[in-house]
């Protein structure tokens, strides 16, 4: 029997809680919709001409999720940010959305200076902090998470409540539509696909089946259109929990000049592996290049697995790639011997950066 077929056994590694976080995505979500129920923004908020989203590493993944799968629906510019400084362009015209699971990250921080410097509109989500003390100073609106279901506590873990979260705010602001029917629906879908996918689940368990075919190689993944997000998620995620080296493109950019790259250096046709996420749901040209994409990487000797989501919507399609991501990333250190919550290189750059 394999290590990751055993709860028991993942656990021994598995140390802070990061598999049942991993489950409590549905959860997550839930708790968002019933947490903002009274969640209101100003009428002027649906008046701005553009919106830029602050916020670092998991506090940065929802944005980043919401801009590429409401690409047709959002009628005002849409940036994340990911620094210190907001663009130029940013005033009394600008709604900002400050992220930060902690409230307690420097560069959100400082945005939020500049934020109200410019008198732009604001928005905030955090757990607590120095951020939530400022949003209720400054009578912003926000949405203080409680977090119930998150028990390894790592931020890129509470993606349920970040993403939820964001897609309620961001539709009351009337900059997109209103998702909580169809958050309520992956609600519903979330708990099959979690037992698809968990240790006990042994037969066709596709999340294992990647973590192996993962084991010390470095990994590509390539997305498109509304799993761009998605894909960047699993991304952040894997580097965090598996401390594995990877990169992250998107079609049909990737089919433009990465190609032209697969032939040296010749060794890494043994040390990498190529994650391809289709959709039917893509524009058909684009759907059309991720089978082709794949029989090219694997004529210049390469392994390459396409990933088919397969749920009826955008956001439920996201939510799946998620999930699966999720379970891939925590397969795949329990599979190296590490713990997957801590983040010791990360931790190490703060504390020298607050020197």
């Amino acid at each position: 029997m394999s290590i990751l077929d055993s709860r028991t056994e993942i656990k021994k590694i598995d140390q802070s809680g990061l598999l049942d976080s991993v489950e409590a995505l549905g959860l997550q979500i839930q708790d968002t919709l019933e947490q903002t129920q009274s969640f209101s923004v100003p009428p002027e908020y649906s008046q701005v001409k553009n919106v830029v989203v602050s916020g670092m590493g998991g506090s940065a993944l929802a944005a980043h999720i919401i801009k590429h799968a409401f690409k047709s629906e959002l009628k005002v510019p849409f940036e994340v940010v990911s620094h210190y400084s907001l663009p130029n362009y940013v005033n009394a015209d600008s709604l900002v959305l400050l992220s930060s699971y902690s409230g307690t990250t420097e560069e959100t921080l400082q945005a939020a200076v500049e934020a109200k410097s410019r008198g732009a509109k604001v928005m905030v989500i955090t757990s607590g902090g120095k951020l939530a003390e400022l949003a209720k100073a400054e009578s912003w609106p926000l949405y203080q998470i409680q977090v119930n279901h998150n028990p390894c506590n790592q931020p890129r873990l509470a993606i349920g409540y970040a993403l939820a979260g964001q897609l309620i705010m961001f539709g009351r602001a009337g900059i997109i539509s209103d998702q909580s029917s169809v958050l309520s629906q992956v609600v519903k879908n979330l708990p099959a696909l979690v037992t698809r996918l968990q240790p006990e689940s042994t037969a066709n368990n596709t999340a294992k089946m990647l973590a192996y075919a993962a084991y010390d190689k470095h990994i590509v993944l390539v997305g498109a259109e509304h799993l761009i997000g998605a894909v960047h998620v699993a991304n952040n995620q894997i580097n965090e929990n598996s401390k594995v080296l990877t990169s992250e493109w998107s079609l049909p950019e990737f089919n433009h000049h990465y190609l032209e790259a697969l032939q040296f250096p010749k060794l890494a046709k043994d040390t990498t592996i190529f994650f391809l996420f289709n959709s039917a749901l893509y524009t058909e040209r684009v759907h059309k290049r991720f089978p082709l994409t794949q029989t090219l990487i694997e004529q210049k000797g390469y392994e390459a697995h396409l990933i088919q989501a397969t749920a009826p919507t955008v956001i439920e399609q996201i939510f799946e790639i998620i999930q699966l991501g999720e379970f891939v990333a925590n397969y795949l250190p329990i599979l190296y011997g590490i713990n997957p919550s801590p983040i010791p290189n990360v931790d190490w750059f703060k504390q020298e950066m607050a020197k």
